[in-house]
């Protein structure tokens, strides 16, 4: 990896010290070999000053993002495995970029333009996040890197007509790009050559604390939405809108995750153990990315901000991390050690015409630009 040390040096705030800054970067290196003798990639966006984020080309995953503290302290905050192999023997959509259809598909069915298809299952009786072998479990290629003053890269990945049931050759791209003022935006996009469907979203489970520092129930959280999309023991919408008003799931006015998690007279809460449900931001795409959420650590200071256009949100509270995965600070992750923000489509969305369109035509293109800015009690990190 070569940097190149630039003329400036800064404080942080309880550093004894000033910090050497390098030009930003990004770096390229292999993160480990697959079975079949393929290479996955490790790309290292660098902006000079301490933010930093790693992706992998398995899944173009996020696998780690360094962010100072009230204190200017760094941690990283993205939970992840620390090597390949722990992503292939117990895949757990760290960081991964899901698809071709975030979210569940009820049974895996769906019907397009008067014909039937049949999806791999692999959640219960329905198909999750894309089925069997999912945008995540695929190694995407690295089509572009840009090294400036706002480093990114772009992964490709071409999904053949069929695959996993979908009909329609996918091109589907994902740019991975650090900004100023610490901000991280992943654009997604994709084209098809025949009508299919397609909801691209990303699964990073964060800890503002630190991935591997314990519970993120104290963390505030607020997400605009006034209705919720219940669904039935599947984990699959009934069709209903929900309002959040009197409930568990408002979080309009911003409340610790943990406050009424454990609260039993949510049958919603029971059935995915935890928050794991749709947020209706709006009936629509919007016409350009809005906040759909945010997040407040009082442990570390620091602050997530979420924009995107995507008419819903899935908030997962990690009910499913259940102490069988060793996370690259050598400590165990456990039940409600993060949370996940998906900004997406509605799930099952092909099957609920009152949830709007999925549906992508040769000639047009899919957009979902996930913006996360990051700062420290409200302002500016530095």
């Amino acid at each position: 990896m070569n940097r190149h040390l630039a003329v400036c040096a800064f404080f942080l705030p309880g550093l004894a010290a000033p910090w050497l800054c390098t030009a930003a970067d990004v770096s390229r290196a292999t993160f480990g070999t697959l079975p079949d003798g393929r290479k996955v990639e490790v790309l290292t966006l660098d902006d000079g000053h301490g933010f930093t984020a790693r992706v992998i080309s398995l899944g173009a995953s996020l696998q780690s993002l360094m962010l100072p503290d009230r204190h200017g302290k760094l941690a990283d905050v993205v939970l992840a495995y620390p090597d390949l192999h722990d992503y292939l023997a117990k895949p757990q959509y760290f960081g991964a970029t899901v698809g071709r259809f975030a979210n569940r598909i009820a049974k895996g069915r769906f019907t397009l333009d008067g014909k039937s298809y049949q999806l791999t299952i692999n959640d219960g009786p329905n198909s999750l996040h894309g089925g069997t072998k999912g945008f995540d479990k695929v190694v995407w290629q690295v089509v572009k890197v840009v090294k400036s003053p706002e480093p990114s890269v772009t992964l490709q990945y071409v999904s053949p007509d069929g695959d996993q049931g979908y009909p329609g050759t996918l091109t589907a791209t994902a740019t991975y790009t650090l900004k100023a003022g610490h901000e991280l935006d992943i654009d997604y996009s994709a084209t098809t050559d025949k009508p299919t469907i397609v909801n691209l979203s990303n699964h990073t489970y964060w800890n503002l604390g630190g991935e591997g520092s314990g519970s993120v129930y104290d963390d505030i959280v607020t997400i605009p939405g006034d209705s919720i999309t219940p669904v039935d023991d599947t984990l699959i919408p009934t069709g209903e809108f929900r309002a959040v008003a009197g409930t568990d799931y408002d979080f309009r006015q911003g409340k610790p995750i943990g406050r009424d998690i454990r609260d039993g007279k949510e049958p919603q809460l029971l059935l995915g153990h935890g928050y794991d449900m749709n947020w209706v931001i709006s009936r629509t795409e919007a016409s350009a990315p809005r906040r759909v959420a945010k997040v407040e650590d009082p442990r570390s200071g620091r602050v997530l901000e979420l924009y995107s256009a995507q008419p819903g949100l899935q908030f997962y509270s990690g009910n499913f991390l259940d102490g069988t995965s060793l996370g690259k600070s050598g400590r165990i992750y456990r039940q409600g050690d993060a949370f996940v923000l998906e900004p997406q489509r509605f799930p099952d969305t092909p099957n609920h015409p009152d949830f709007g369109p999925a549906r992508l035509a040769p000639g047009q293109i899919y957009r979902n630009r996930i913006v996360y800015r990051f700062s420290v009690d409200g302002g500016a990190a530095r």
